[in-house]
């Protein structure tokens, strides 16, 4: 039988959808970090509010938006951002990965015209 990984999920987090400089949505993720082996989940669980505070300042500085969807946001760029984020609030090594179980949009978009990536 296969051990399951401690893990913390953060709650909720509203992440906005900016193009051109223009607010077209808001995205509202749920967030898993999976922790490394030995990892202090209650001393982690303390820090949660940390977690959410660096996702939400990543979001605002740079959006996590995809060209071609303006209801979901960019996994990949967000598990990179806070996997980095996480060093600084949790130590090197407390955080093995990040999930992104879920995407929830504010309201119902259209698809957007195909933009250039550096329009974004």
């Amino acid at each position: 039988m296969s051990q399951v990984g401690q893990y913390l999920d953060l709650q909720p987090v509203g992440l906005p959808i900016v193009v051109q400089g223009r607010l077209v949505n808001y995205v509202f993720v749920y967030v898993r970090l999976n922790l490394a082996r030995g990892a202090d989940l209650q001393r982690l669980r303390d820090k949660e509010p940390a977690f959410r505070d660096a996702l939400v300042r990543d979001g605002h500085k740079t959006p996590f938006v995809l060209a071609d969807d303006w209801q979901k946001v960019d996994e990949v760029k967000l598990k990179a951002a806070l996997l980095r984020d996480a060093v600084g609030i949790a130590g090197p090594g407390a955080i093995s990965s990040v999930v992104v179980n879920s995407q929830s949009p504010q309201r119902r978009v259209m698809p957007p015209r195909p933009l250039p990536a550096d329009h974004l």
